[in-house]
């Protein structure tokens, strides 16, 4: 099983990344660019084939480990 957590920064944080993505588009010229978040995408691939203890593991390794959950959110998307 396939697993893929997306990490952004909350709304409510500096995202001072994503600004200067944002300002570097603007300045190519993609004047229809008003912001940009910046975050992170890990891919695992799991040997559990019972999505729920995958997803609770995952959980705990985003909680422990992979996001900030102080500064930000997390997505778990499992694939097959």
């Amino acid at each position: 099983m396939k697993a893929v957590v997306t990490i952004r920064p909350r709304p409510s944080v500096l995202d001072p990344q994503g600004q200067a993505v944002a300002g570097a588009l603007r300045h190519l010229g993609f004047d229809e660019v008003e912001s940009a978040r910046q975050g992170k995408i890990i891919e695992l691939v799991l040997q559990d084939a019972d999505p729920d203890a995958a997803r609770a593991r995952l959980d705990r390794m985003c909680r422990e480990l992979l996001a900030n959950t102080v500064i930000e959110d997390y997505q778990i998307t499992l694939e097959p």
